[in-house]
């Protein structure tokens, strides 16, 4: 029975990769921060260990024993700083990985994000082969998983048995963080008044996990697979929530220069949350990928793409029921109206 430590065991997709590793039948140790939630834990038969992914002393104890590594953790928040986000994206994994690498570890998976390959240009899909071009939108989150990404490949060539996984924008129950599924959740409290054009790829949060074992098991070392699902435009995925949830899609799509103002200036529409620059300009961008690899080398198959849209919805209804609008919920009459003046264009924007 492996030994297997989980970095992120508490975070939304590190929860559901503990799970499915107990499933397994692993001996799993879970590496959680001192103020982290054990919510996401409860109920499965796992050791936990407290400590901080910075902490080397802390990755070295909790890698005593350990023959198998899953590093889940890390931030997607797009509002903290740059040092922040290098901190806990870069550095967290360089120790991470190092000290795997001097425990002499059988396996290491590396939890990365479809943001390390960078956006597809207009059109297209990305893939693994993609050469790097994101450094130019200056976006802390997307350039730090490209050298989180750099560093575990580096170790790789020194002899570190690392295989990298590339998740999507990852949905399904369980996000108690409110991580990646707080698109719906704000979707489903009419807190989106306005929004930009852009794609998305949308996977659930379980096939991901899954696709981590798999990886473990099937994947090539310093060999990377994406794991994604549907590509929605922002169009369609508003439309697909709306008609799941019953609730009315956001009505104003603003130009992506009138957003960006609106952010950089501190202001935006009133009735939803102030996005920061960096929020619009990673959701206008076009990250459409695909899978192919995955499916190929590690006959991971996802779920139907709408699973992981209900599954979200039903699990912000159970447990938030009472801050969600009911079905049937209309965007206010000035946002409408103010979204037909802009589809039809009339100061230019169409």
């Amino acid at each position: 029975m492996p030994q297997t430590l989980v970095t992120g065991a508490t975070g939304f997709l590190g929860s559901h990769i503990v799970g499915q590793l107990v499933q397994r039948g692993d001996e799993v140790r879970a590496l959680a921060r001192p103020t982290s939630d054990l919510e996401t834990l409860a109920g499965l038969d796992v050791a936990t260990t407290r400590g901080d992914v910075l902490d080397r002393r802390a990755v070295r104890r909790a890698l005593r024993g350990v023959d198998r590594v899953f590093h889940a953790a890390g931030t997607t928040n797009l509002r903290l700083s740059r040092e922040e986000t290098f901190a806990l994206n870069v550095e967290g994994t360089r120790i991470v990985l190092e000290e795997a690498l001097r425990a002499g570890v059988q396996r290491v998976v590396y939890t990365s994000s479809v943001a390390a390959i960078g956006p597809a240009r207009k059109g297209a899909v990305a893939t693994e082969g993609n050469a790097w071009n994101a450094a130019r939108h200056r976006i802390p989150y997307v350039d730090s998983k490209h050298e989180a990404e750099a560093v575990s490949l580096a170790l790789a060539e020194r002899g570190l048995p690392v295989v990298i996984v590339n998740p999507a924008t990852l949905l399904g129950p369980g996000d108690c963080g409110r991580s990646s599924t707080v698109l719906v959740r704000r979707f489903m409290r009419r807190q989106i008044p306005a929004y930009v054009g852009g794609t998305l790829n949308i996977v659930g949060v379980q096939d991901v996990a899954r696709g981590h074992l798999l990886a473990d098991e099937r994947g090539e070392p310093g060999q990377r697979y994406i794991l994604g699902n549907r590509n929605f435009t922002m169009d369609r995925l508003f439309a697909d929530l709306a008609r799941l949830s019953g609730i009315d899609p956001p009505a104003l799509k603003l130009p992506l220069r009138v957003a960006l103002a609106l952010a950089e200036g501190g202001q935006w529409v009133a009735g939803g949350a102030m996005p920061t620059p960096e929020e619009v300009r990673i959701v206008s961008l076009n990250w459409a990928c695909s899978s192919a690899k995955a499916k190929r080398e590690l006959g991971w198959r996802p779920s139907p793409h709408e699973d992981c849209l209900e599954e979200t919805i039903a699990w912000y209804r159970e447990r938030e029921g009472s801050r969600m609008s009911p079905p049937g919920s209309r965007q206010p009459v000035a946002l409408r109206v103010a979204g037909a003046v802009v589809r039809h264009g009339p100061l230019g924007w169409g």
